[in-house]
């Protein structure tokens, strides 16, 4: 028989939730931090030269605490006006229609006119005739303006005898706006306030580890600041990192393959989770033009070196309005509404590794960032490439030898050398998108195992195996933010978000149908995923990241010795081994990832691509992102003023009413439909509490609710759980005291479906102040299709990290009474106890099982409410067996007999689990 022995005491259990019982009535430790005592707090030290101190319009610093000029932030529109428009019901108007539904003109005319029409009886009139006028109301917003110019480009070389290929004679455009204009509008953003960074600056915690997280907080700013500071002028100014992102994208196959190739830019003074988020944090500042020629010349040598100098002129042309400020300071306005000197320069370039060739203008398949050889890319001892080194070898060697044995292409100069302090190989910032996630995870990892698969098995029976693996992909419990794959993992078109959902299931689901060290070598990648994918990374996690990596690099020799591969020699994989170095240079890779710039791809090229009626829609498009800038800087300024609180119709009724607009509202954050999120709020290691509205339908009684709920032992538990409460210093386990020594329960029991559980991430710092938080749910009729019971981590000794330190529970109910007036939140629960003292050695996840009666009843208890930490997610362990076709994912937690604990269910399961 198992014994679970107290660490606080002398006392042994026979079950771990006997242990659990009574460390959390003899033993229970509250995890909020005291005041002045929270291990959490960081510090930071901020240049010392470049400080970012306010100043006034002329640059003249200010004293400490000088307040911001008034209405900095109202951006010279008068307060209280509604101009351009004539009021609320206006601007809601041409907000909902223009951006929210994206109306046609031909619909925005049919709505004017039934304005018109409900209005013409009192004498007035809708504010606009057509959606000519509305538009040119739009157009007249004196905010948001960065005006798109359009610059044309010739081949200005040599011209062959006879008749030259059209490409020599076409004319190019590159369409741009002034990228000093767009900073300046991005910088002057107020909903940044609390998102920016106005000095580069080191980060440690409580016990002295060094912080990556934003770029400012990174080696690289530091640096970049100790060079400008060596001009006195520049002390006391903001160093304003310029980062950058370009990707062609696709808008339509079938008509023409149109494509485009936006560039983006984004003050890095910005944190990372701003960057990320659905703002102006990142903006397209140009269109660069894509040449395009038969296939004869495509390939010719004259017809290369033109289109990559052309991306680089353009790219120059494009930045070069900032190449002044990036000696000598100009004056500009921040978030916080003051002005400050700053001194620009180019930052980080988000791209994948076609753009990242173009960029570096290095031969395909050599490594942008060192000189490894492409047929051994991971060899040890490779240089790190330098723009001055690679320009001193042009000098040296002729252009044969450069592209043979440096991987050189000496036809084509780097747009960053014309730009101070500006190096391209150290600027490429790493990808996890297409490196990471889609590259070493997807297109390798994912592709290899069917490939092993098909080599050892044949075509028909690794279909099967196939089959099965995406049977058990589908019958994975849910968890809060965790998608469903209801057909596994075939689907058509992979996005970045298909491939980090699959990253939290896959592993469980191949485990028994591939070997061992493939098994391990999927295991140490995902841990490396997850520890890069940090917003906020410590020295300790940077030990772990290179473990993992070497792990990983042992392991994968697997894919070589089963003939899936002849060698691993992979430009997107070699990659990897540059994270380290980039994270010490440019913080957290999320901040610099190339999903932000394609996400922005949506709205900045397809959705306006898809307004426009397709002839040179590339002009529409400009003028439909004009006027989206437009639209949401003036709204941006009405909301600080509280113009936009409330509905139309209330702020009209108020408004009548001779009211003063107020700010609006702070959304409830406990909407029921919301799993999980960031949380506000001061820093403590977790809390939890009941849902607000109480279940209906559920009898009041104790003995009743039994009946209701089928758990005949509740009544006996919740006595025994009041025995420990009452008498937390008894010799005796409440489960061996006799039961009619146990108080007696008559009063009243209240059902809820769920509860909120908030804690804190380290990883997160640069998010909402390190605090999340996640709906745990136990519902008996989710979606009034199955029953939702979620598991959970119970607190067992909070000095001891991770699993070592925890049980898992199911949650049957969540409940709270009242007894001798003390308020008591609970939860029944079943017990998942750990299987053996270590994670499983292949897939280093934690294996627990469900703990029964010798009778084959669930072993249940009562637990407090605080004694939950958080959600918990397994996965079966599932074997060598396959699942009937027909089994349904909500029978998983009740049928199988052995579960992993999901180390990568999100990144803060797997941060409490991996530290």
């Amino acid at each position: 028989m198992p014994s679970y022995p107290c660490p606080d005491c002398p006392r042994t259990f026979t079950t771990g939730g006997g242990l659990q019982r009574h460390r959390n009535s003899a033993h229970r430790q509250f995890t909020p931090a005291s005041e002045g005592e929270d291990e959490h707090v960081h510090t930071r030290h901020t240049h010392p030269y470049l400080t970012g101190k306010p100043c006034n319009h002329r640059g003249d610093y200010l004293p400490p605490f000088t307040p911001p000029p008034a209405n900095a932030k109202l951006d010279e529109q008068a307060p209280g006006s509604w101009l351009p428009f004539e009021n609320r019901t206006a601007f809601d108007f041409a907000h909902f229609h223009f951006v929210e539904c994206q109306s046609s003109a031909g619909k925005i005319n049919t709505a004017l006119d039934l304005w018109a029409a409900q209005v013409l009886e009192f004498g007035r009139s809708a504010p606009w005739r057509n959606a000519k006028e509305l538009y040119q109301t739009i157009d007249d917003i004196q905010h948001g303006d960065a005006p798109w110019k359009v610059y044309k480009i010739r081949y200005t070389g040599p011209l062959p005898v006879g008749t030259p290929p059209k490409w020599m004679t076409e004319e190019y455009e590159l369409c741009a706006r002034d990228c000093r204009t767009l900073l300046h509008r991005q910088l002057a953003t107020p909903d940044f306030r609390d998102k920016i960074d106005y000095s580069p600056y080191r980060q440690f915690d409580a016990r002295g580890r060094r912080v990556w997280s934003n770029l400012m907080s990174g080696d690289w700013t530091w640096k970049q600041a100790d060079l400008i500071a060596v001009d006195n002028n520049t002390h006391g100014a903001m160093f304003v990192p310029v980062v950058a992102g370009s990707d062609k994208t696709t808008v339509s196959v079938a008509t023409g393959h149109q494509e485009y190739h936006p560039v983006y830019v984004s003050p890095g003074v910005l944190t990372g989770i701003a960057r990320r988020a659905h703002g102006n944090g990142v903006l397209p500042g140009a269109f660069l033009p894509i040449p395009k020629t038969s296939k004869r010349h495509r390939k010719k040598p004259a017809y290369q070196q033109f289109v990559r100098q052309m991306y680089h002129a353009c790219l120059a042309h494009f930045f070069a309005p900032l190449k002044t400020a990036m000696t000598t300071p100009e004056v500009i306005r921040c978030p916080d509404g003051h002005f400050r000197r700053a001194v620009y320069g180019l930052g980080p370039y988000i791209a994948d590794y076609p753009e990242q060739v173009w960029l570096s203008c290095i031969v395909q398949n050599w490594c942008p960032k060192c000189e490894a050889k492409p047929d051994n890319l991971d060899a040890p001892g490779a240089r790190r490439r330098k723009d001055a080194k690679t320009a001193f070898l042009v000098t040296c060697f002729d252009p044969g030898t450069l592209w043979d044995e440096f991987g050189i292409r000496s036809d084509v100069i780097p747009f960053t050398r014309d730009f101070p302090r500006a190096d391209i190989h150290e600027l490429l910032s790493p990808d996890l998108l297409h490196q990471v996630i889609k590259g070493t995870f997807k297109d390798h990892l994912v592709e290899w195992v069917g490939q092993y698969l098909h080599t050892t098995y044949g075509g028909p029976r690794s279909q099967e195996i196939l089959a099965d693996i995406d049977h058990r992909i589908s019958a994975v419990p849910p968890f809060p933010g965790l998608r469903r794959f209801p057909d596994g993992r075939d689907f058509s078109q992979w996005t970045g978000d298909d491939s980090k959902a699959l990253m939290k299931v896959y592993l469980a689901a191949i485990a028994g149908h591939v070997p061992s060290e493939m098994v391990k070598t999927i295991s140490a990648f995902l841990d490396f995923c997850y520890l890069v994918r940090r917003n906020a990374i410590n020295t300790d996690t940077m030990e772990q990241i290179r473990a993992a990596l070497d792990r990983f690099h042992t392991y994968r020799d697997i894919f070589v010795q089963t003939g899936v591969r002849v060698d691993i020699s992979l430009p997107r994989q070699h990659s990897l081994v540059h994270y380290l170095p980039s994270i010490r240079l440019f913080g957290s890779p999320n901040g610099l990832c190339s999903s932000i710039t394609e996400s922005k791809h949506i709205k900045a090229v397809k959705e306006p691509w898809r307004r426009s009626s397709r002839y040179k829609a590339l002009v529409q498009m400009l003028r439909t992102l004009c006027r989206l800038d437009k639209m949401a800087a003036i709204r941006s300024i009405f909301a600080l003023q509280g113009m936009m609180a409330g509905s139309t119709s209330s702020y009209a009724a108020m408004v009548l009413r001779g009211e003063t607009p107020v700010a609006p509202e702070v959304e409830d954050e406990d909407k029921e439909e919301e799993d999980c999120m960031d949380a506000p709020g001061p820093k403590s290691l977790s809390s939890i509490e009941l849902a607000r509205t109480r279940a209906r339908g559920y009898p009041p009684w104790i003995d009743d609710l039994a009946v209701h709920i089928q758990q005949p032992q509740f009544p006996e538990l919740l006595r025994r759980f009041l025995y420990e409460q009452l008498y937390p210093d008894s010799d005796l386990d409440a489960i061996n005291v006799p039961i009619d020594d146990c108080p007696r329960f008559g009063g009243q029991i209240n059902v809820y479906h769920s509860a909120i559980a908030r804690f804190y991430a380290p990883s997160d710092l640069c998010g909402a102040g390190g605090m999340h938080r996640e709906r745990i749910r136990s519902n008996p009729l989710w979606h009034g299709a199955y029953a939702r019971r979620d598991t959970v981590f119970i607190n067992v000794d909070a000095e001891l990290p991770g699993m070592l330190g925890m049980v898992v529970a199911r949650v049957f109910l969540f409940f709270s009474f009242t007894y001798r007036d003390i308020y008591y939140p609970c939860a029944l629960v079943q017990w998942f106890p750990r299987y053996q003292a270590a994670p499983d050695d292949d897939t280093g996840m934690w294996v627990v099982t469900p703990e029964n009666y010798g009778n084959g009843d669930k072993c249940l208890a009562v637990v407090h409410l605080e004694s939950i930490a958080r959600s918990s997610h397994l996965l079966p362990v599932y074997g060598d067996s396959f699942l009937p076709e027909n089994f349904d994912f909500s029978y998983s937690l009740d049928v199988f007999r052995a579960f992993f604990v999901n180390s990568y269910a999100d990144h803060h399961t797997h941060e409490f689990l991996y530290n």
